[in-house]
């Protein structure tokens, strides 16, 4: 039902799609062009909307990116239109209007569902989300929690998410539609959510921009959750400019998500983080380069790429410190030895029971029934292919004991002895390392990073870089990511044959 209902609306969009304003360049359009356009007349939310909605029927039935769109969508951007029209509203700014793409793991109240890629929570209705909401993006079925070995961008509800640079390519962990989505431009800005890599990851191999921020900094409500320690929420775009615009759109108090928000609220800079998109913003800034992470062979393009991109950070003003070790940096990286393994499954089955039982309607109350909806549905939810292990798992969990705890203890001080330790002791502003090999370190302790377009490789599979750093640094990880993107840009549309 679901599917012939997202078919029958692409079908009555993409003929009124040829309507959209003229004097407007849709492809790669930024939030800054966008409001322009606004402004200037030549550019509304409803045409805006279509032009996407257009995107998405064209392209979706290759990539699978999406997998829901807004029946809402059109009257809501009609509404955001009609609002810059009035005397109190003509200078909106912000989101106002930019229709955004969430991860199927964050929930809006209206007629969209929130299921993280499984048909067992079709028809869950919750809250509603800011901007104009044009749908929600496929993901790895419960954000890749379903297996050990993965799914590769597979859910039931979405198919199989494609690369849209190599199609053969995993286009990489929980945020991947969300990532594609937003590469091939189906939509202005979008959201993902991380636990471990699920924003860095499909950012680096997608070729865009993916902000990880401090865990607490944006709400959880309404978040599929995994674990609180780890689960934050941040923006995927195409340019750094763009995803710091949503970064100040989403971070603050949340009462209904207190504790974390409240505690991440200090970090949050007067006049927000837009401010710190500073050409100049590598200059004075102490980046080092820690071991374990650039093992390319010689002569190979990233090998080359990332030797260039580190003298770019020297030739614009920074201070690179070389040859840095992070203590234990191999336990850290082994999920098993780290005691993610140990705690994670207890705190995924906790928080999850939790989640379904006060939600409004749900076809499943809890995990067992989760479980128990796959064994039923075994085609559907290709049981014979992927299997259920690690939902299994953490169904034989029997709660957060001294066990779990202990695990928890032991992340927070392989963080703190590690890469806090590290950055503390060289006064280091970040950390800089390719692609996301760095998203375990910066887990256990809710770290931030930045991910940035910066290169492709010969098969044209792209990659990136990451600017990591300690609870709060995003002000000069935005600077430095800005500035790094601005001194390369690097970042192409993928050409993509329809």
């Amino acid at each position: 039902m679901a599917c012939r209902r997202l078919l029958l609306t692409f079908s009555v969009i993409a003929l009124a799609a040829s309507n959209a304003t003229h004097g407007f360049h849709f492809e790669e359009a930024t939030i800054a062009s966008i409001h322009h356009g606004f402004n200037k007349g030549s550019l509304t939310s409803v045409a805006l909307v279509r032009y996407y909605l257009d995107q998405i029927a064209r392209l979706n039935p290759l990539l699978h990116a999406v997998i829901e769109v807004s029946p809402d969508a059109l009257r809501d951007a009609a509404r955001a239109d009609a609002e810059r029209a009035s005397r109190h509203r003509r200078a909106a700014g912000g989101l106002h209007g930019i229709p955004v793409l969430l991860k199927d793991l964050i929930a809006t109240r209206d007629r969209l569902n929130t299921t993280a890629g499984s048909f067992a929570l079709l028809g869950s209705v919750l809250r509603r989300a800011g901007a104009v909401v044009l749908g929600k993006t496929n993901l790895p079925e419960w954000g890749n929690f379903r297996n050990a070995a993965g799914l590769d961008g597979w859910s039931a509800r979405g198919g199989q998410a494609m690369n849209p640079y190599v199609m053969e390519v995993d286009p990489c962990q929980a945020s991947t539609g969300s990532a594609i989505a937003v590469a091939a431009n189906m939509a202005a800005v979008t959201l993902g959510t991380e636990t471990m890599a699920s924003i860095l990851c499909p950012a680096s191999v997608n070729s865009v921009v993916g902000i990880k921020p401090t865990v607490g900094l944006t709400s959880r409500s309404g978040v599929i959750p995994f674990t609180f320690r780890q689960d934050t929420v941040g923006p995927l775009c195409r340019t750094v400019a763009d995803a710091v615009h949503v970064l100040d759109a989403i971070v603050g108090y949340d009462a209904l998500d207190a504790e974390a928000t409240r505690a991440a609220s200090k970090y949050i800079p007067t006049g927000g983080y837009k401010q710190f998109l500073n050409i100049d913003g590598l200059r004075g800034k102490r980046i080092g380069i820690p071991n374990g992470f650039f093992g390319f062979k010689n002569g190979t393009v990233k090998h080359r790429v990332c030797k260039q991109h580190i003298d770019t950070l020297r030739q614009h003003g920074a201070i690179v410190i070389e040859n840095l070790d992070i203590t234990n940096l191999s336990i850290i990286q082994n999920i098993t030895k780290s005691g993610f393994q140990a705690a994670v499954p207890a705190e995924f089955k906790f928080n999850l029971n939790n989640y379904l039982s006060n939600l409004s309607y749900s076809p499943v109350r809890s995990l067992a029934e989760v479980i128990a909806f796959n064994n039923a549905h075994p085609v559907e939810e290709k049981l014979k292919q992927y299997g259920q292990q690690l939902l299994l798992l953490s169904e034989n969990t029997t709660g957060i004991g001294p066990r779990e705890r202990a695990a928890i203890h032991q992340m927070t001080e392989l963080s703190a002895n590690g890469v806090e330790k590290l950055m503390k002791k060289h006064q280091l502003d970040a950390i800089f390392t390719p692609d996301s090999s760095v998203t375990t370190v910066l887990a256990y302790n809710g770290l931030p990073g930045i991910e940035v377009p910066a290169g492709y490789d010969e098969k044209g599979v792209p990659f990136g870089i990451c600017f990591g750093g300690l609870k709060g640094y995003e002000p000069r990880l935005i600077e430095m990511a800005y500035a790094f993107e601005q001194a390369t840009k690097v970042r192409k549309p993928p050409m993509i044959k329809v």
